[in-house]
């Protein structure tokens, strides 16, 4: 039967391209600061009616509480006895970013040497074609229980689906979770991702003067709440570039796939002569240890500013953490760290933006199993197991919410997509495979599950 899948799927790509091209088109930023809501509402019924197509009978858009709208459905198959299989996805996009950066329009998908370019391509619209194109090569013919859920606010992380699964459990539960919003190794490198960093987001403000000062006149004796804030930053990383904030391990070891060095260089971008940082490898720095990142400062830009001392300045931090750290406690540890690094007695106040779990899934199950099977049937490779610097805040929910599922993450991203920057592509052969490996799945799982 996989082999007449392998065929069904192969025939069915003839649309995804052109289907994938509507959706790009799509302005589905769920920021209507930036975009307006149209392009996430147009998306939104778009996905709705091809799964409606695919006879889920009541497919509807369910609001959730930060607004957004999220594409909610089930299909039940003849056993009632079956088990229950959840598909996952979101709609929504990063923005573009810099356009002239793109070397074709952000929102139009064109082919550029056998990739295929557009925002959403990968992240994650790419996966909703993923989940289509699998349903479809398997038609009627599929011996478990669907539920679905395409959310429209993931990229935003203003939590609104999170918040609707805690409200609304009866309606997600399932034995098997596909999270598709990963993806693989390589290009036709198959992989899951078991292990997904949280994350603590902080902005520091430091004050130093009640307004500001000609430099010359006072600079020296007077405090600069910059230079104050430049000499905090410093701490915390060590001259190898380990995050070093105090009471946090950052001692931790990958023992998964690992992330070869010079491919990590290559899809990293780094410039000639420019060294990977932190006295781990690769993955142990990606996957196993906190990472902390400065993501913004308040300052003056370098054309237009005056002779003068800065007198209050802000930082948004951004720190990642491995499975097993609790964001609470980080959280606390960082703004400690924050405040004993203040120098000059400048005033520091620190607000906490976001925080997230990290999550690690388990892998002994049958689900887990069959996917493995699935993969290396499809790819005609054994799947490994990957980490992800990358937080998704659901996992954990799902995960509280349903102990007894098994979450599995996958998807068709891959280190050449770009995701997140300009120029997003997708090879379309990992949509196909990926496609196929999940069709394979939904096939065999109800089997594997009856022992």
């Amino acid at each position: 039967m996989s082999v007449d899948l392998r065929s069904q799927v192969h025939t069915l790509m003839g649309a995804v391209r052109s289907e994938l091209g509507e959706l790009v088109a799509f302005r589905s930023v769920a920021d209507p600061r930036q975009f307006p809501v149209e392009g996430s509402t147009q998306t939104a019924h778009w996905v709705r009616d091809k799964f409606l197509e695919l006879g889920f009978d009541d497919v509807r858009l369910d609001r959730t509480p930060d607004g957004s709208d999220a594409v909610v459905g089930s299909r039940a198959c003849a056993n009632p006895d079956a088990p229950t299989v959840l598909l996952y996805a979101h709609y929504d996009v990063q923005p573009p970013l810099d356009d002239a950066a793109w070397r074709t329009p952000p929102f139009e998908l064109h082919e550029v040497d056998g990739r295929w370019y557009g925002r959403g391509t990968a992240d994650c619209k790419g996966n909703i074609l993923m989940h289509l194109l699998a349903l479809r090569a398997l038609g009627d013919d599929t011996p478990v229980n669907l539920r679905l859920v395409v959310e429209g606010s993931e990229e935003a992380g203003t939590g609104g689906l999170e918040a609707f699964v805690a409200a609304n459990p009866d309606l997600f539960r399932a034995d098997a979770i596909l999270v598709c919003d990963t993806g693989n190794a390589a290009v036709g490198r198959p992989a899951v991702t078991v292990s997904l960093r949280g994350m603590v987001n902080v902005v520091v403000s430091v004050e130093a003067l009640a307004s500001e000062v000609h430099s010359g006149m006072f600079g020296g004796p007077a405090p600069d709440a910059l230079g104050a804030l430049i000499a905090m930053l410093a701490t915390l990383h060590d001259a190898e570039g380990n995050t070093v904030i105090t009471g946090l391990d950052g001692s931790g070891n990958w023992t998964g796939e690992p992330y070869p060095p010079e491919q990590f260089r290559s899809d990293a971008g780094l410039l000639e002569g420019v060294q990977l940082v932190g006295d781990g490898s690769v993955s142990d720095m990606l996957w196993a240890r906190p990472a902390i990142t400065v993501l913004g400062i308040d300052c003056p830009p370098v054309l237009g500013s005056s002779a003068a001392l800065v007198p209050r300045t802000a930082a948004r931090l951004n720190l990642r953490l491995p499975p097993g750290m609790d964001p609470v406690v980080a959280r606390d540890a960082l703004v400690a760290h924050l405040r004993v690094a203040a120098p000059w007695g400048v005033h520091v106040d620190v607000e906490t933006e976001a925080m997230g779990a990290p999550f690690r899934a388990e892998t002994s199950g049958p689900a887990y199993r069959t996917m493995a099977s699935a993969m290396d049937e499809a790819f005609g490779v054994p799947m490994t197991t990957l980490g992800q610097g990358g937080s998704i805040p659901l996992c954990n929910v799902f995960a509280d919410t349903y102990p007894g599922a098994e979450i599995i993450l996958m998807g068709v991203e891959e280190p050449l997509t770009a995701i997140h920057a300009p120029n997003e592509s997708v090879d379309p052969q990992e949509i196909e495979l990926c496609a196929l490996a999940e069709a394979i799945f939904l096939k065999n799982y109800s089997a594997v599950v009856a022992g």
